[in-house]
């Protein structure tokens, strides 16, 4: 396995994200134009890519969101690598990146009915916080944070 830092330029990133999308866009229904609206790739500066025998595998992000929080976006991994600690890895290289940025936290919001992506964020330590933002009063939308 190897770990490439990048931005949303790079098109195994974008290719992954594409599966991501179509994967959402099952899981979130009728409301997944609302999500899709805020996961445009088209500016960011700290993607991660997970790369086995030279095929992306899995990919993750992060973005500024306030002067001590990064948020986590775009985390994919695709489903028959799914198993093996890649999203936990993502996560990892995430959270030392943002660090390493000066920022003291992650935040991140997922759907509810993404359960494998909730029980991975308290796996790792995340902390359920009140829904932020464009969240707000979100039904399917679980937030979650954590001090770095």
């Amino acid at each position: 396995m190897k770990t490439l830092r990048t931005t949303s330029e790079n098109p195994d990133f974008q290719n992954l994200v594409k599966q991501l999308d179509a994967y959402l866009a099952i899981m979130d229904g009728d409301e997944h134009g609302f999500y899709d609206q805020y996961n445009k790739i088209d500016s960011l500066k700290n993607c991660i890519v997970i790369f086995d025998n030279d095929e992306a595998v899995a990919c993750g992000a992060i973005k500024a969101f306030d002067e001590k929080s990064m948020e986590v976006k775009r985390m994919f991994t695709l489903p028959e690598q799914r198993g093996k600690g890649l999203a936990s890895a993502i996560l990892k290289e995430l959270e030392t990146w943002t660090k390493e940025l000066g920022y003291e936290k992650t935040i991140l919001e997922t759907g509810k009915r993404q359960t494998e992506a909730v029980a991975l964020y308290q796996k790792c330590g995340y902390k359920i916080i009140p829904n932020y933002g464009q969240y707000a009063g979100v039904e399917n939308s679980v937030c979650f944070e954590k001090e770095l």
